[in-house]
Formats: structure tokens, C-alpha cells, sequence
């Protein structure tokens, strides 16, 4: 029997590369199977398979009997004959991944707490099993789902869409590690509602605009006078009773880590982050509320800001934060120097260094919790310095270095489309630039006509176009042809289902070189699921 032989496949533990091995049953169409992804449950049997490009999870129901199939999907015969097994093909949709996420508690995403994770935002639906390649051995755990609202927005894809793209691939891959979903950058309680309720696990609070960074040149006359504007019913607090808790008070943490502000210290620490404590403490607030029993993990970011987060106002956040009742699972400072999309860091390392260390040591006496860096892919020099430090924890939050990835497959195999999509991001750059931190000159950047076939992939490894590319996936994704339908959206996915397994080699390569210094400070040991 077909079943019998599909359980002889199951390898004992994930495939590193997961090599597609053919099925000459179903329909006529040979089906090209997935070791690792072949499961049962009960007495049924599934696994993914794909005919072409096409993708679909087959299910061999329980005792042969078709009534037992939990799955939508099509009957096929699988060897053609009306006396073979019972055997569906099913579309990877959502009603789908909600049903497998029930059967198979591996492919639903869980609480990762205070692990050391990656993040590994996916633009396009596809990069998830490489992503997960790179994950084996890795003393990381994997945060599959992550995209923000602006992301979700520009590429025109759907909360529901992005965690189950997750399920596919954990499946795919044979995953059971446990994956994480963040919902990125969240300013509104909408927002919210809209992530949670497709069935994310983490959220990441974005009150970017309640940041007063013009507070850091005033004097204390000044700072007093725009403190009436903090929310202090929020707070539950007094400026009075601020002042009291940390003006002339020294604090020593460790011995590189201790402060004693002074009274323009604590005023322009307060009036920076005063709206930023009770946005945060507001939106964690209604969570618990609208969702009762709920388990769920929170961040809270300001690293979208013009100026530095000082350690003494990291300090002062988390310390009102706990005041009030609210955890955090992480927090992403502003940190010095410039974390700009898709390159390598920008500023004097050593200052890093010293500032970094003074976080880390925040959040670990007043957590612990996890020190998170955005924008954080391709920062190398950064990876060094912190994966020198022991013990550290940290969320490392990566998204358009992989969708450049995908690019880098479509100007190897697809020179005529790169060439398409490199002239659509220069035309829109100058409009796409103004919502990311990025300093590419778009004079830089030569245009299509002006590079041969076999230039182009070289851009991929350049600072400026690598920007340029990288910030305007929005207007690439949702480019629609005259006739209706996606202008390019619909090619580069397949340019990547034609060629998989160089796009996950790709992937995988990229996210080992960006663990590879980050691990080498830390003694906890692999995931080897």
C-alpha cells in the first residue's frame, strides 16, 4: 500500500535539505513529496506534495474511509484504479491551516518568552522553509510569522495569510521546534484586534508618535512645562511623585551600569517617553481585556525615533512600566549610530559596544527580558560585538534582507523581469524613502539599460541599490497591469517556485551568516528540531 510505503520515508529527524522524492500514483501526475513533511495522525496520513509548482497537502483519511478526511479537497485515486486507497489532494488554504494547526500542535505558533530569536519576516509567502533550514542546530528559535502593519498594507496581504504561509512551511520542513508570529508594529488598538484575532502570539507596540525627542535640547523650565501634557491619569502617577522616585537617587545595576539623575535627566527622560508609557500601558491594557486568558508576549519599540534611547531612559520605562503591571517580553531601543535598512551598521563600534552592554544590563536586572534590534539584518559588525558578550538575549529582526534574496534569484534566472522591477524601484524610490531610515543616492544606482545580464545580480551586493530595492517592494508587490492583475507579483513568485531550491539555499546561507557571530557567545545549545 501507497500509506505503508510513505510512512517507510519519514525520515528519523528532519532532513537538513529535504529532498523531494517522486509518488507515481495520483491522477496520472507523478507528486513530488517532502520527506520531512510526511506525518500521521491517528490512522491518517498527510503530507505536502507538489505536481509542477503547484503545492498541495494530500491525506490518506483514516481506515481508507474518504467520511474521515477533516481536510477540504479533491478525491483522487492514487493509482488510478476504483480499489486503491482513499487518497484527497487539498489546497493550502486557510480553512486548511486552521484545521492542521488543530491536529498538529507543531505547525500553531506558541509563546517563545525569553529565548534568544530571530525574526524572519516574509514578504512573499515562499521564503519560509529556507528560513527554517537555517534554524537547525541554531541556539536561536524562529519568529516565522512576522510582519508589520505598514508591510501587510504595502504588500497587500492579509494577518491570515502570513501565519498560515508559517504553518505550510513548518509543516513542509517537518519543523517542531516551535515557531513564534509577531505582530509588528502596532499603533492602534485596531490594529490590535486585527492580529489577534487571526492568531498571533506576540506584539509589538509602536508608539512612535508619542516619542518627544525635541525634549533632549530643552531646558528644565521648558521640560516642566510640556510635562503637563504626559498622561499622568494613565500613569497613575505625579510628576511630583516621578521626581521622588529617581531625581538625586543613584541606582547601581552592575558595575558598568549605574546612574544618579539628575533633575533634567529624569524631566527629559519623562517628557520624551511619557506618552510612550502610557500608549504602551493603554494597548496592553485593552489586550487583557478584550481577550481574557489569553497568552501572549509583548515588546515595545522606539527605535523608529530621531534620537538615542539613553540607558537611563530605558531605565525609567520599564521601571514605570512595571509599576503599572505590564511585562514585557522584549524592548527595542534607539540605539547610537544608524541602523539603516539593509546594510551594515553606521557608527563608531565602540560607542556601540559601550551602550549595548548598558541595556543588556537593564533588561536583565529589571526583566529579564530581551534586548531587540529592527532593522537589524545585514548588521554584521553589530553581530560581532554583541555575540562577544555573554549571556545575552536578544530578538534580531530581519525582513527585507530576505525579499532581496528572492530578487537575487529573479537577476540570475529572469534577468528581463530584475531588469523590470530595478527600474520600477528607482522610479519610486524617492517617494518610498521617506517612511525608512535609508541614505541611498539614487545616482548610484544605474539604471537596467545600463548593466548587462551579468551585472545584474552584482546589486544585490551593493549599498545603494540594495536600498533602493529594498524599500520599495510596496509599489513593486502591488503594481497592477492595465488589464488588471499583479505587474510583477505574480512572475517572481514564479521564478521562485521553478527554481526552490536555489531560492532556499539563498536564504539559508544569508540567515547562517547572520547567526554564525551572534551564537558565539552563547552557551545554551542548539535546536536541533
Amino acid at each position: 500500500m501507497i500509506s505503508t510505503e510513505l510512512e517507510k520515508h519519514i525520515p528519523p529527524q528532519p532532513l537538513a535539505e529535504n529532498p523531494i522524492f517522486t509518488l507515481e500514483a495520483a491522477a496520472g501526475e507523478p507528486v513530488g513529496i517532502y520527506p520531512n513533511s510526511i506525518r500521521r495522525t491517528g490512522e491518517t496520513i498527510l503530507f505536502m506534495g507538489r505536481q509542477g509548482s503547484d503545492k498541495s497537502l494530500w491525506v490518506f483519511p483514516g481506515g481508507g474511509q474518504p467520511e474521515n478526511n477533516p481536510f477540504a479537497g479533491t478525491p483522487v485515486a492514487a493509482d488510478g484504479s476504483a480499489a486503491a486507497e482513499a487518497l484527497w489532494r487539498c489546497p493550502l488554504s486557510h480553512a486548511n491551516a486552521v484545521k492542521l494547526r488543530e491536529l498538529l500542535p507543531f505547525t500553531k505558533p506558541v509563546l517563545l518568552g525569553i529565548d534568544n530569536a530571530l525574526g524572519l519576516g516574509d514578504r512573499l509567502g515562499l521564503a519560509g522553509p529556507g528560513h527554517l533550514r537555517a534554524m537547525i542546530g541554531s541556539a536561536f528559535r524562529p519568529m516565522l510569522a512576522q510582519q508589520s502593519i505598514r508591510e501587510l498594507e504595502r504588500t497587500e496581504r492579509t494577518p491570515e495569510e502570513v501565519l498560515d504561509a508559517a504553518t505550510w512551511a513548518v509543516l513542509q520542513e517537518g519543523y517542531t521546534g516551535g515557531f513564534g508570529a509577531d505582530a509588528d508594529h502596532l499603533k492602534t488598538t485596531a490594529h490590535l484586534d486585527m492580529m489577534a484575532q487571526a492568531g498571533y502570539t506576540m506584539f509589538t507596540i509602536d508608539p512612535g508618535e508619542y516619542v518627544l525627542s525635541v525634549a533632549e535640547g530643552l531646558s528644565v523650565t521648558e521640560l516642566r512645562e510640556l510635562a503637563g501634557g504626559v498622561p499622568w491619569e494613565t500613569m497613575e502617577t505625579t510628576l511630583d511623585e516621578i521626581m521622588r522616585r529617581y531625581s538625586g537617587k543613584p541606582v547601581s545595576l552592575t558595575a558598568r551600569t549605574n546612574f544618579n539623575p539628575g533633575e533634567q535627566e529624569v524631566l527629559q527622560a519623562l517628557v520624551k517617553y511619557g506618552g510612550v508609557i502610557g500608549h504602551c500601558a493603554s494597548m496592553i491594557r485593552y489586550f487583557h481585556q478584550t481577550y481574557p486568558g489569553r497568552e501572549a508576549e509583548f515588546e515595545l519599540s522606539v527605535d523608529e525615533t530621531d534620537s538615542p534611547t539613553t540607558p537611563f531612559q530605558h531605565f525609567l520605562i520599564v521601571s514605570e512600566l512595571a509599576r503599572l503591571g505590564i511585562e514585557l517580553v522584549s524592548l527595542a531601543p534607539r540605539f547610537v549610530g544608524d541602523f539603516e535598512k539593509g546594510i551594515d551598521y553606521k557608527g563608531d563600534i565602540a560607542l556601540f559596544k559601550a551602550d549595548i552592554a548598558q541595556h543588556m544590563d537593564i533588561a536583565e536586572q529589571l526583566g529579564p527580558y530581551k534586548v531587540s534590534f529592527h532593522s537589524g539584518s545585514d548588521k554584521f559588525r553589530v553581530y560581532e560585538a554583541v555575540g562577544a558578550m555573554e549571556g545575552t538575549r536578544i530578538h534580531l529582526k530581519t525582513a527585507g534582507t530576505s525579499y532581496l534574496e528572492a530578487l537575487r534569484v529573479v537577476a540570475r534566472h529572469s534577468a528581463g523581469l530584475f531588469r523590470e522591477i530595478l527600474d520600477c524601484s528607482r522610479a519610486h524610490y524617492l517617494t518610498e524613502r521617506h517612511t525608512y531610515h535609508v541614505s541611498a543616492r539614487l545616482e548610484r544606482v544605474p539604471a537596467a539599460d545600463d548593466c548587462s545580464d551579468r551585472q545584474l545580480p552584482d546589486l544585490l551586493d551593493r549599498d545603494d541599490s540594495r536600498q533602493v530595492l529594498h524599500v520599495s517592494f510596496g509599489s513593486v508587490l502591488v503594481a497592477k497591469l492595465t488589464g488588471g492583475g499583479y505587474r510583477f507579483r505574480d512572475r517572481i513568485l514564479a521564478v521562485l517556485e521553478e527554481h526552490e531550491e536555489t531560492h532556499y539555499d539563498f536564504l539559508c546561507r544569508l540567515m547562517r551568516k547572520h547567526l554564525r557571530p551572534l551564537e558565539a557567545g552563547q552557551s545554551n545549545g542548539g535546536n536541533r528540531s
